[in-house]
């Protein structure tokens, strides 16, 4: 069981200050942890990187208590369409339909907003120690603490802090990563694109300019990606990406004539700002390893992915929403460290599964070969093409396993969210039923059909137990399912019940209470060989 060093510095080190840093710092300062967070630069970055949100982070964000951040910087997203170089329809990916979480699939994101809410809100808590110009040169570790040697870059002076432990969240390029000496495994993806953002013009829109809302123009003479770029304090900010040709030189592509020659088929100079351009590798590279003791590497310090299905930075969020419950739960001496030891097993495939997808779509839009784009066109045009590839679940890890160690399905699933009704008043289902192991029950299952064994553990473990009802048939002791997210999920799967992870992905499902029964005597059996100790639900300050 996890024993708090009584002179470390910090609970949590984060090496990094970039959007996955500072969501990591929330997350674990909210449950009342003091995070040391130590940034090499002088101030936040200011210019935009990641356009999206999906719907599973816009979830994890109001459930972390930071939903009033999400909803001031984001925007539904609209339909995802792929043409061909005659704007004949190739693929379209409705961004806009509803999605599990309720919401849409999609929201786009002013990046620079949200890191500066970010920002704004970590500045206004006690629990997040916040140093820049402070460089990590290096890092060891003991049983019981880390010890990173920070020097400030102004001054050159060096120091060392310690906590228990440490996240290196410090983008692509990773000192934590080479400190440790961790390699990273190339999925074999490498393209150049000229990345350029654009504010428009007050009043101007994508239709008054004629492009599409948002789309990838797959034409083999220009591989080109337009799509919105959030909005910048009410201005509507616009991306475009252009392919690097073989013919074209990196230092070429930087010449503000051609960002000006590149961008004279889509806007004109007097239609807004161009805000800036530069010059990006797309990679696939995941790290070899995650963890290295009380040493995690989460973010861009973990992954590398290409753009085109908008996860990078999503993915960064869900390594340290995973990463941050298990981290509360043993550091409260909840759980063994070796439910630490989780954390790789289960976002190291996931990640690499989401690589893996945006080489996919990749493959389709960097394709400068005429008689190869000519090709994939008649696929596309004849419906013969294969579709994208379904998005992940979690294969490995705190999930329901078999005699056999074979995860049952549905486990490792995210689970359904939406509005429900409660007590006489409708609210998102985050707002009434709290982050933990929480077990919904449809109603063909009543609590009093589990054994005592799995009552009592209900009861010992703090998991909560649900009834959700359809809304118009919901007791007072019941959640009404307003949207019927929830039992249409459950239905579609044949499932009674589902216990829920703190993170919402499934520990598993079942139908009949002696499935039930037996789902949550295997929750038991993994509980007890991490050690879990009775609690209720992450405690998340407001």
């Amino acid at each position: 069981m996890e024993v708090m060093a009584a002179d470390v510095d910090y609970d949590v080190i984060q090496i990094g200050y970039g959007p996955v840093s500072k969501a990591s710092a929330l997350f674990l300062s909210r449950m009342g942890w003091k995070v040391g967070v130590f940034e090499r630069w002088q101030e936040v970055y200011s210019l935009p990187r990641a356009v999206c949100i999906d719907h599973e982070i816009f979830r994890v964000l109001h459930a972390a208590g930071l939903g009033h951040i999400a909803d001031s910087v984001t925007n539904d997203a609209p339909v995802y369409r792929w043409f061909n170089a005659e704007w004949k329809q190739l693929l379209a990916i409705d961004w806009a339909a509803g999605s599990i979480s309720g919401g849409s699939e999609v929201n786009f994101v002013h990046q620079p907003s949200f890191e500066w809410a970010m920002d704004a809100e970590i500045k206004s808590r006690p629990g997040v120690d916040l140093n820049f110009n402070c460089e990590a040169v290096a890092i060891s570790q003991t049983a019981d603490r880390v010890t990173v040697t920070v020097r400030d870059t102004k001054s050159g002076a060096t120091r060392k802090v310690t906590a228990r432990y440490l996240l290196g969240i410090d983008g692509a390029n990773s000192l934590v990563r080479e400190q440790l000496g961790i390699g990273r495994t190339d999925l074999g993806f490498e393209a150049d694109w000229l990345v350029i953002d654009f504010t428009l013009k007050d009043g101007l829109t994508a239709r008054d300019l004629g492009i599409p809302e948002c789309g990838q123009y797959c034409n083999p003479e220009r591989p080109t990606t337009i799509v919105p770029g959030g909005i910048d304090n009410g201005r509507i900010c616009r991306r475009w990406e252009f392919m690097r040709l073989p013919h074209e030189t990196r230092e070429e592509m930087l010449e503000e004539k051609k960002v000006w020659d590149l961008l004279s088929a889509w806007i004109k100079p007097d239609q807004g700002e161009l805000v800036r351009h530069a010059l990006y590798t797309f990679r696939s590279l995941v790290a070899d390893k995650w963890q290295d003791g009380r040493i995690f590497l989460a973010g861009d310090a973990a992954h590398v992915m290409p753009p085109f299905m908008g996860q990078g930075m999503c993915a960064g969020l869900r390594d340290v929403w995973n990463l941050a419950w298990k981290l509360d739960r043993v550091m409260k001496g909840d759980a063994d460290a070796s439910l630490l030891e989780t954390y790789e097993p289960e976002r190291a495939p996931h990640a690499t599964d989401v690589i893996k997808a945006s080489i996919f779509l990749g493959s389709i839009i960097c394709m400068p070969d005429a008689q190869k784009a000519a090709e994939r066109d008649a696929a596309f045009l004849s419906s013969s093409a294969p579709p994208p590839p379904p998005f992940p679940i979690l294969t490995k890890g705190l999930l329901e396993k078999d005699r056999d160690g074979n995860v049952v399905s549905p486990a490792g699933q995210l689970a359904p969210h939406g509005a429900v009704r409660y007590h006489g008043k409708t609210s998102r289902l985050d707002r009434v039923v709290l982050p933990g192991f929480n077990l919904f029950l449809s109603g063909a299952i009543k609590p009093s059909e589990l054994t005592p064994a799995a009552r009592s553990l209900c009861e010992a473990q703090g998991i909560e137990i649900v009834t959700v009802a359809d809304r118009r048939l919901a007791g007072d002791d019941q959640i009404g399912d307003t949207q019927g997210q929830i039992l249409t999920f459950m239905k579609e799967r044949g499932l009674d019940a589902m216990l829920v992870r703190p993170d919402f992905y499934l520990f598993g499902g079942a139908a009949g209470a002696s499935r039930v029964n037996a789902m949550l005597m295997e929750f038991d059996r993994q509980a007890q060989a991490h050690g879990f100790h009775p609690t209720r639900a992450m405690a998340i300050s407001a």
